[in-house]
């Protein structure tokens, strides 16, 4: 009895634990000349006010073809934020855009819509959709894997300030991750129904540029 006690603590904390650690110290600037692991955070007496401020989501970025302009905001951009467990995204979309339906495998997102109205949503394990319009001054949480997807249902362009319980949550779009890494096109045509003239089709506009 006692032994299965221990495996299920274990286990338990197993769970617990994996997800971004708990810093060990106050903040960790990344030294880009480090050459061990002990010394690759910068010594903090050097560290600056500059490595904890970030200006890059003023203002919207790039449009893509689905009228939607992403900027992350996570530890491979703003050093600041490493080991310390979270990160942020600025979405814009224009009339009608789309972020289209994607997930993020480390971590849990909350999406507050500082402008416009978006039809937001997410997909659990058993195919039910939890999705509405929220709008201006709304928030809506995307559970931790789960397929979500947003779109601008408004007259007017669109912006949602996201958080992350990650400094780098990882991004899979699934049109991206289906029709543009290689997967074999028999796999793909017995999967979905395309002929191969439609697969050919999706994987040229999907493939990486």
């Amino acid at each position: 009895m006692f032994l299965r006690i221990l495996v299920l603590f274990f286990l338990n904390n197993y769970v617990i634990l994996a997800s971004d650690p708990d810093p060990v110290q106050d903040f960790c600037i990344p030294n880009m000349q480090a050459t061990t692991i002990a010394n690759q955070c910068k010594n903090s007496s050097t560290a600056t006010v500059e490595d904890f401020v970030f200006s890059g989501i003023k203002s919207s970025g790039k449009f893509g073809p689905t009228g939607l302009a992403a900027t992350s905001v996570n530890s491979n951009i703003f050093a600041g934020l490493n080991t310390l467990g979270m990160s942020f995204v600025r979405a814009d979309f224009e009339v009608g855009g789309v972020n289209v339906p994607h997930f993020h495998p480390r971590a849990t997102e909350i999406a507050f819509v500082l402008e416009g109205k978006v039809y937001s949503g997410f997909i659990d394990t058993n195919n039910k959709i939890f999705a509405k319009v929220i709008k201006k001054g709304e928030v809506m949480v995307f559970p931790k894997g789960m397929v979500h997807f947003q779109m601008n249902v408004g007259d007017t362009p669109a912006t949602i300030l996201g958080s992350f319980d990650s400094q780098n949550p990882g991004l899979m779009r699934i049109p991206t991750a289906i029709f543009g890494s290689g997967i074999k096109d028999q796999l793909l045509e017995k999967a979905f129904g395309f002929n191969s003239k439609e697969l050919s089709r999706l994987k040229k506009r999907f493939a990486p540029h």
